[in-house]
């Protein structure tokens, strides 16, 4: 990951293979494409085998192949799995992306255990197990090769700003934003990058029972471009971070949400 840049051809992934964990959802199949259209051989991977093959055929014909992996990403052997698959079909991995996520709106005194373990599971431990397992490939070829990577995980302005209706959820991201700092600082000098995408109020499914005609408006009015995200408007931040574009980008979290967290009051 360390081509000269400066230029359009310092955002372009070709001969890259980047895996794309969550790679099924409104979001991820976004940043799926926004890779593979790069040129990166792009590894869509979900728990829903119908989803993931739908996936990867709407996203066929861009400049790099897309392929669907399945995997729970909350299940340790089930990572270790897809690792050696995709070494095995690409013969390398150059970009992880973390993004996986579930979310509910339930009053703080009403959360089960049940319920909170299955949101730290999906959005905290599915992406420390992922960046362990593709980790210990990462950095073995770092020490043999001098070949780094870039891992994107995507995380949340609930992680620093608190949020009504959303305790599990922005408690495991605030743990992730926390883990992607710490990899950073201890991979950095292999040259493994890792950093946060941080995205504003975009729908999709893990939100959409959030996001009731009063809690749009309050969020548009609180948001300086006046309007929610689209999936569209993640990819140019992806970009950055997967390649030679962000190559001194490291430990940082890239906000796309609007200027919603810039404003105070």
């Amino acid at each position: 990951m360390d081509r000269p840049g400066g230029d359009a051809s310092s955002f372009r992934l070709d001969g890259r293979v980047a895996v794309v964990i969550g790679g099924t959802g409104v979001l991820g199949r976004r940043i799926a494409g926004a890779l593979a259209g790069a040129g990166a051989r792009t590894v869509v991977v979900g728990r829903d085998e119908a989803r993931g093959e739908a996936a990867s055929a709407a996203l066929a014909g861009l400049d790099g192949d897309v392929r669907f992996e399945r995997c729970d990403a909350t299940r340790r052997g089930d990572l270790a799995g897809l690792v050696g698959r995709v070494l095995r079909s690409h013969g390398r991995v150059d970009v992880l992306v973390n993004g996986a996520g579930i979310n509910a709106g339930t009053p703080f005194l009403e959360i089960t255990d049940e319920e909170l373990e299955r949101i730290v599971a999906v959005d905290q431990l599915a992406t420390v197990r992922a960046c362990q397992e593709f980790g210990r490939y990462f950095v073995a070829r770092a020490a043999s090769e001098g070949t780094g990577a870039s891992i994107v995980t995507v995380g949340s302005t609930a992680a620093a700003v608190p949020l009504s209706k959303v305790f599990a959820y922005a408690m495991a991201k605030a743990a992730v934003h926390n883990l992607t700092r710490n990899l950073a600082r201890e991979w950095g000098p292999l040259g493994i990058r890792c950093n946060v995408l941080v995205p504003g109020f975009f729908p999709a499914e893990q939100n959409r029972s959030l996001l009731d005609e009063g809690r749009v408006r309050a969020i548009v009015g609180h948001t300086p471009l006046g309007r929610l995200g689209v999936p569209d408007d993640l990819a140019g931040a992806v970009l950055l971070l997967a390649g030679d574009a962000g190559r001194f980008i490291t430990g940082a979290e890239i906000v796309v949400d609007g200027g919603f967290s810039a404003v105070s009051i």
